[in-house]
């Protein structure tokens, strides 16, 4: 079944590209048609490609893995954010902080501070600070709040990003390329599909384009997550099942034990009492002998 059809596509005009002057020759395997010098995305293969990539999400999800969103443009940060909290994954929708994914141990230390900064508030220790002081002190939780809020809880690295406008973002695809991470990505015609593991050829401007699209791959996301859930949970029920049986079972041996006590004895004065016969017949004999 299809996660979204061609009328749902074309209605949020996830079919307008860029300015013909404006394409990239790579991207022509996407390209319908072109129209009033605007090129026409092939939504047929655009559906397909969402299909394809929503697969691979919903196994990511299935797995326990993080996938991280990034979309900086205006017009995307808030559908980012809304979509990658829906389905609890860390995204970025500020300034991509350089060095995220290649130096992933100096991000987490500042996500670290800022956690500490937090913890000193509680606990008091800041009220002996001077106004001064304490200003810079909250200034600065509200920077990393702002810039590495959204990722406080990766731990580690990501096992696949989602991009959302490929030129914009090529700083974040470089790393994620350099550490064998997998990229997905919403690609317009003016861009490169060189780099990318999972292409969407989409609009990446119009909002109503990236929620649709969005909204089709955080649903596989959330699939995934539900299944992994359901799995877990049979896991516990069998492990469950297995200790009840194993703490049974030597229950019924001692039972059985106890039941089986009794025709022992039984068995072993039966066993004996033609033994106590037979010995007075052989007296008998000897005398004969002689």
């Amino acid at each position: 079944m299809s996660r979204t059809n061609f009328d749902q596509l074309l209605e949020a005009g996830c079919h307008f590209g860029h300015l013909r002057r404006k394409w990239n020759p790579a991207m022509a395997p996407y390209i319908f048609m072109e129209r009033n010098g605007i090129h026409i995305i092939d939504l047929h293969k655009t559906v397909a490609k969402i299909d394809e990539a929503a697969d691979a999400l919903k196994q990511i999800a299935k797995s326990g893995k993080k996938i991280l969103f990034v979309a900086t443009k205006k017009q995307a940060k808030e559908i980012v954010a809304e979509k990658a909290t829906s389905v609890n994954m860390p995204y970025v929708i500020e300034r991509w902080p350089g060095g995220m994914l290649t130096n992933f141990p100096t991000i987490r230390k500042a996500v670290k501070k800022m956690a500490n900064i937090d913890k000193l508030m509680e606990d008091g220790t800041f009220a002996n600070l001077s106004k001064r002081e304490l200003l810079q002190v909250t200034r600065q939780r509200a920077k990393l709040e702002k810039n590495l809020g959204s990722i406080a809880d990766l731990t580690r690295l990501p096992s696949a990003l989602f991009v959302i406008d490929v030129m914009k973002e090529h700083i974040s695809i470089r790393e994620a390329k350099r550490l064998g991470i997998p990229v997905f990505a919403i690609v317009d015609t003016n861009s490169d599909p060189k780099d990318i593991d999972f292409v969407i050829p989409a609009n990446d401007d119009a909002k109503d384009s990236i929620e649709t699209i969005l909204t089709a791959c955080c649903n596989a996301i959330s699939e995934g997550l539900e299944e992994r859930k359901a799995e877990k949970a049979d896991e516990k029920a069998a492990a469950e099942q297995a200790e009840e049986a194993s703490e049974a079972k030597p229950k019924r041996t001692r039972k059985a034990a106890r039941k089986e006590e009794p025709k022992a004895e039984e068995a072993a004065t039966a066993e004996q009492a033609p033994k106590a016969e037979e010995e007075p017949a052989k007296e008998e004999e000897t005398p004969v002998a002689e």
